[in-house]
């Protein structure tokens, strides 16, 4: 695999951590520096972290984890895009989301890197050596993920409401993406 190919596998791979940085980005008032932070590094960590497990798993491990991926991303993004969407509506003191939480930033990075997971394992059956393309595919990842948070506040200037309900629109329809995948 070459430096581009790796590159292309980045930024595919890279597209659903983006995705809810952007979301997060747009609802998440204060702490903004160190929201982008914490999200951005713990997606690139994971994206850096899986393709190695992945490639150190057997291939019966990831066919049976394979069946059921698509289904745990798509419930953990439907339910923070209702979440997001429900939040819209209820009253609230301006500045009300601070902060994720340590167990959402860790769900969330888990689920954007399932196939990270998958990319691992196809490495082992091309013969190539995890370490590499694993630290470009986490580089990328972080990087990506910051320039998602830190897009979303070009949009900053409409309404809450609406964008929280985008936000929420975003995780249901990257939710979906999941299942038809």
């Amino acid at each position: 695999m070459s430096f581009i190919e790796i590159i292309i596998l980045s930024l595919a791979l890279a597209l659903d951590a983006m995705l809810v940085c952007f979301s997060y980005g747009l609802v998440l008032k204060k702490y903004r520096i160190l929201n982008s932070l914490i999200l951005s590094v713990s997606f690139g960590f994971f994206q850096f972290l899986m393709p190695i497990i992945g490639w150190h798993v057997s291939s019966v491990f990831y066919k049976r984890l394979e069946l059921y991926s698509n289904w745990v991303v798509f419930i953990i993004f439907m339910l923070l895009g209702i979440k997001f969407i429900i939040n819209a509506f209820e009253k609230k003191k301006e500045q009300d989301i601070n902060c994720i939480s340590l167990y959402c930033v860790l769900g969330l990075s888990i689920a954007t890197s399932i196939d990270a997971l998958g990319a691992g394992i196809s490495f082992k059956f091309l013969g190539l050596h995890f370490l590499y393309p694993s630290v470009i595919i986490g580089i990328i990842t972080a990087l990506i993920s910051f320039a998602g948070y830190w897009t979303a506040e070009i949009f900053k200037k409409l309404p809450s409401k609406y964008i929280e309900i985008s936000g929420g629109i975003l995780l249901i329809i990257l939710s979906v993406k999941t299942l038809l995948q």
